[in-house]
């Protein structure tokens, strides 16, 4: 099949499946003699796989290192566990990031419970004047340290993002 009928089995965009191929996710296609890429069900199961894995959060090394594991059946999965359990930790923590970050929003939006001039907003103040403690942190701004979606520091013992 070509890479618009494996887009429309998978339900995923041709540009998603190039940069799957071009981070190593999926193995490139054989070219047809008209120079089209040609799938086939192995490149479905992967890319399924794949996406599985991302509506699960993980980062793209972290969905890497289990495809080696994936692509080693005979291997001890061991350390798939200790992945497992490190992105279990990785979603513990950004509960607890949504969480705060909850309640900030929540208290901010108690600044403002009637519609008002924007000058007066306390909602709007209360930005500034967060935005500017924040601007003067080391760091400079950035909000949340967690808030950048699917990053990690390390996967497992092997592979680092």
């Amino acid at each position: 099949m070509k890479i618009g009928e494996l887009a429309k089995a998978a339900s995923t965009q041709t540009e998603t499946i190039r940069y799957y191929e071009r981070e190593g996710l999926l193995p490139e296609a054989s070219r047809s003699e008209a120079n089209y890429r040609v799938y086939d069900s192995t490149h479905i199961n992967r890319l399924a796989f794949i996406r599985h894995c991302r509506s699960l959060d993980m980062s793209l090394g972290e969905i890497r290192a289990l495809l080696q594991f994936k692509d080693a059946p005979t291997e001890n999965c061991t350390e798939v566990n200790g992945l497992l359990d490190e992105h279990i930790g990785h979603v513990a923590t950004r509960i607890r990031e949504l969480k705060a970050l909850e309640k900030e929003l929540k208290a901010l939006r108690e600044e403002c419970t009637s519609g008002q001039d924007a000058a007066s907003c306390g909602i709007l103040s209360g930005l500034v004047i967060a935005a500017q403690a924040e601007k003067k942190r080391p760091g400079g701004a950035g909000g949340h340290a967690g808030h950048i979606h699917g990053t990690h520091q390390r996967v497992g013992n092997k592979a680092k993002i």
